[in-house]
């Protein structure tokens, strides 16, 4: 599942369905946002995406993908772009991120979603921005990111509290990410 992005000029609501080898339409996002998190959240049949920016606001509008359409669900406590994403629909995890609203800023927070409420979690060790994570919520792995420069650092998350991981060999942000904490990808 696709959805969100940058257009020329501005953001995206498209939404974008994999079936192993086409990609179809699916459900218009109710806003328009990028730089937003929650790919790695779900399936094609049941997905989140919350943060982003809708030029220039950052966002803390959460949404919710049953297949067929979105629907509002409750807001992040922090708004939030370039920030990563792990976990699923019902226990998800917002993680690090920049916010220009109303002060430009680079977050360490992590915010915990349990299907309904968003709640804080343990904080990064690191501030960053462009950052990436795969994972569960109470499992989740965040790498690479960029505050101001572009980082290799990697943080495990056990649902509280984050310590520090195994160094990336490469410096880097805004990468792709799949798998789980023990077994995870960055790529690009």
């Amino acid at each position: 599942l696709a959805f969100g992005g940058s257009t020329n000029p501005g953001t995206s609501s498209a939404t974008e369905e994999w079936n192993g080898s086409s990609w179809s339409g699916g459900g218009n996002l109710i806003i328009a946002r990028r730089h937003n998190a929650g790919s790695s959240c779900g399936s094609v049949n049941s997905a989140l995406s919350f943060g982003g920016t809708s030029n220039p606001t950052s966002l803390t509008s959460t949404e919710q993908y049953d297949g067929t359409s979105w629907t509002a669900k409750n807001c992040m406590i922090t708004g939030r772009q370039l920030l990563a994403g792990a976990g699923d629909v019902d226990s998800a995890a917002a993680i690090g991120g920049f916010s220009n609203t109303p002060t430009e800023a680079i977050y360490a927070n992590t915010e915990e979603f349990d299907g309904t409420n968003w709640s804080a979690g343990g904080a990064l060790s690191t501030a960053r921005q462009k950052i990436r994570a795969t994972g569960a919520q109470n499992a989740a792995l965040a790498f690479g990111g960029n505050n101001p420069s572009y980082l290799t650092c990697t943080e495990e998350y056990n649902g509280s509290s984050w310590s520090t991981g195994g160094a990336l060999n490469s410096a880097g942000a805004s990468r792709g990410a799949a798998g789980i904490q023990n077994a995870a990808l960055a790529a690009g």
